[in-house]
């Protein structure tokens, strides 16, 4: 199965720039709405993490991808190479840069003069947008890259992954529930990852003084008993 969900979106504010949905029999409407939720509390203190895999319903995982001001998601199957979903992202980031180069170019009068800024006008483009979905016509070419990605065994897919360096394990991980449900917002990750650092430093600090109190446990009888015949001894030979 290709990228079910994919939508290209603002960082600041959650405005989604544009969405495409690949040809599916299912019911993906909750998950839709769940996406636009991800998106709008992306960037409530400006301390997302750049790439995050997002568990959810019906064995379904979705996976953002941040670059500057703006968010790059999917939705795809849980069986589906997390790491495929994430070069097919960058791939999107790519192809939805280009049409708003190639948009902003054919509008120039004179695009000699205006190649060069390019891309800081590209970027003020989409930061200074007020209509959702204002780039509804990049659809076909994000469905175009949806199709290249149907099948993650594919010698294309295949030759994608053996080219990726990109270390898996440093794309963060949680559920939807913890997003959403339990109003865990995605800004918070930072917090939690330094709350369990503290945690696990205290945990270590209890546990050498367990350690040291079974020590104790252990040789204090021991200790009283040699006491004792010590004692004995001094009083017997002594007194």
């Amino acid at each position: 199965m290709p990228p079910l969900i994919t939508f290209v979106a603002r960082l600041s504010d959650g405005l989604p720039l544009v969405a495409s949905f690949s040809q599916s029999h299912e019911n993906l409407e909750i998950q839709k709405q769940q996406a636009k939720e991800i998106l709008r509390n992306l960037n409530s203190n400006g301390r997302s993490v750049a790439k995050m895999s997002i568990e959810t319903s019906q064995s379904k995982v979705f996976h953002y991808l941040i670059q500057q001001n703006t968010v790059y998601l999917t939705l795809t199957e849980q069986s589906y190479p997390k790491r495929l979903a994430f070069l097919y992202l960058e791939e999107i980031a790519d192809v939805f840069l280009e049409y708003l180069h190639n948009q902003l170019s054919s509008s120039s009068k004179n695009n000699n003069n205006n190649n060069n800024n390019n891309m800081n006008d590209v970027h003020q483009l989409i930061d200074t947008t007020a209509r959702p979905y204002a780039f509804i016509q990049a659809d076909p070419i994000i469905q175009r890259k949806q199709r290249e990605f149907i099948d993650p065994k594919s010698t294309s897919n295949s030759n994608k992954l053996n080219q990726d360096l990109s270390d898996i394990h440093s794309i963060m991980r949680q559920n939807i529930s913890q997003v959403l449900d339990r109003g865990e917002k995605l800004e918070n990750v930072s917090q939690i990852s330094s709350n369990l650092i503290d945690e696990s430093k205290k945990f270590k600090w209890g546990a050498k003084k367990l350690n040291w109190w079974a020590k104790v446990n252990a040789y204090a009888p021991m200790a009283a008993m040699g006491l004792f015949v010590v004692v004995v001894l001094y009083i017997k030979f002594f007194l």
